[in-house]
């Protein structure tokens, strides 16, 4: 089954968190958006990362119909995750997208998630020392946590384990073992 996916990019994004599980997942087959989140009146759609890697979009947040999505993926980076978790339109888009699929942040991007008011009851992880910015929801410290449709990881290290783990999630374990095999991924 195909899957959408969403990857919700703004300024200060963390190159490696975003780009890591847009190539997992287009390697299975889904179709994967790169949404630029700009501020008003800012008509590009290329968003440049945290250290300088500059990505041109397949679309803006202002065009974005969260309802065709079964999966939001928030990368973190600094001040990429403030700019999203500031961003009334990803909040929403991040909600809709919950409310039957799967919502994935990873590093300082779970503070999205927070402000989106999906942590609570909910376990997380993030990047260590950072919880202290999220209000909601049991922090573990694990390298990839999974709460129901959430699921959180720690850092750009954990990038394209959390793109497989996402992909086992979806039950797609089969698929996830043979790209790990393919990419050389050693455990």
């Amino acid at each position: 089954m195909t899957q959408n996916a969403v990857i919700f990019l703004a300024p200060g994004f963390e190159e490696l968190e975003a780009l890591a599980p847009a190539d997992v997942f287009r390697r299975a087959g889904w179709s994967v958006v790169l949404c630029a989140v700009l501020p008003p009146g800012d008509p590009s759609s290329t968003v440049a990362g945290a250290h300088g890697v500059r990505v041109q979009c397949d679309g803006r947040i202002e065009d974005l119909d969260a309802r065709e999505f079964q999966l939001a993926y928030l990368p973190g980076g600094m001040p990429g995750a403030t700019n999203l978790a500031a961003s009334p339109a990803v909040l929403e888009a991040v909600k809709t997208i919950h409310e039957t699929g799967m919502v994935c942040a990873i590093c300082a991007a779970p503070i999205v998630l927070d402000a989106a008011g999906l942590l609570d009851g909910a376990e997380y992880t993030c990047y260590p020392g950072f919880e202290r910015h999220v209000k909601a929801g049991t922090y573990t410290g694990k390298f990839i946590q999974k709460s129901g449709r959430v699921l959180t990881a720690c850092g750009p290290g954990a990038a394209v384990d959390f793109s497989l783990e996402i992909l086992r999630s979806a039950g797609l374990g089969a698929m996830a073992s043979s790209l790990a095999e393919g990419m050389q991924l050693r455990r």
